[in-house]
């Protein structure tokens, strides 16, 4: 006897593979998940579900984590599961520091589940000689960014955007501080030598107003009207990996254009790795030390 993987039958399959404490099997003719102490699997009525344990559980936790972008999530995410007792709840308990990077977590994990059981029914499905299921499960990075809402940039934030910058997260881990509170101090004296009402941009905070990151742009002079500089540019290290950069600086292109501007620059004295790969990524070019796109 065959059964159909239903959606509500699916999510039950993977929240059970998630029990460590109980065993259950699929009943083919009810569509629905026994207990596999009062039934003993057949392969007729009653399907065992696919071997999943701990250490399967591990290795996604790590893949997870191995793979952000986030190098602050990343850094302690790793060390929760490298120290060796209660790493399944500590893991759960250290991600909540990271709510967005929770989200993409669950969302990274159901996609897996999802593949893996599917994969498993179709291998039942070959033995009942049908056809095996087309398998399309969406991608959800996009959905991240819906934690986020962008605000065009004002006057009045010149102030905040000077404190932010005052106390930014440093860059790069390897320098000696004194190295590193000049390198914020020359970020900060660069956006305040541009006068805040000539200066716009976006402003990016979390659905609880926390502040996750900012973009500045301002004309140079009269006679390079049609040419911007960008003042500022910073993500939250908690935010980033997560897309923030591009999506201010590509919602601060779009605006650019629609003032017919024609030339984007960076030309700042220190620019992180991370920040050049964007550029680079988003068609900026480097000559010497100045970065410039058109803006088409």
């Amino acid at each position: 006897m065959n059964f159909k993987l239903t959606e509500v039958l699916l999510e039950a399959i993977i929240q059970a593979l998630e029990n460590q404490e109980e065993s259950f099997l699929v009943d083919a003719e009810k569509a629905c998940l026994v207990s596999a102490r009062e039934n003993t699997p057949d392969d007729e009525r009653f399907y065992s579900l696919p071997s999943w344990n701990s250490a399967d559980g591990f290795g996604l936790m790590e893949e997870f984590s191995i793979n952000l972008h986030n190098p602050l999530a990343r850094e302690s995410l790793l060390n929760v599961l490298h120290s060796g007792r209660g790493v399944f709840r500590n893991f759960k308990d250290e991600l909540k520091n990271y709510p967005v990077i929770e989200r993409r977590w669950n969302l990274f994990k159901n996609k897996k589940m999802r593949l893996f059981v599917d994969d498993w029914y179709n291998s039942l499905c070959e033995v009942w000689g049908l056809e095996k299921l087309d398998i399309e499960i969406e991608d959800t990075d996009y959905v991240l960014l819906d934690d986020f809402e962008f605000f065009p940039y004002k006057n009045e934030d010149s102030g905040f955007i000077s404190s932010v910058l005052d106390s930014a997260d440093d860059y790069e881990k390897n320098w000696p501080y004194e190295i590193d509170a000049a390198v914020r101090d020359l970020w900060k004296k660069w956006f305040l030598l541009f006068p805040s009402e000539a200066q716009s941009g976006f402003v990016s905070y979390t659905l609880s107003n926390e502040f996750a990151g900012f973009i500045t742009v301002s004309p140079v002079s009269e006679r390079s009207a049609d040419t911007v500089v960008i003042t500022g540019f910073y993500v939250s290290e908690k935010f980033r990996g997560l897309g923030i950069g591009t999506e201010l600086l590509g919602k601060c292109l779009s605006d650019l254009k629609s003032q017919n501007k024609k030339w984007i620059l960076l030309a700042y004295t220190v620019v992180p790795e991370s920040l050049e790969s964007l550029l680079l990524r988003s068609g900026f070019q480097k000559t010497g030390s100045v970065f410039s796109a058109k803006i088409c």
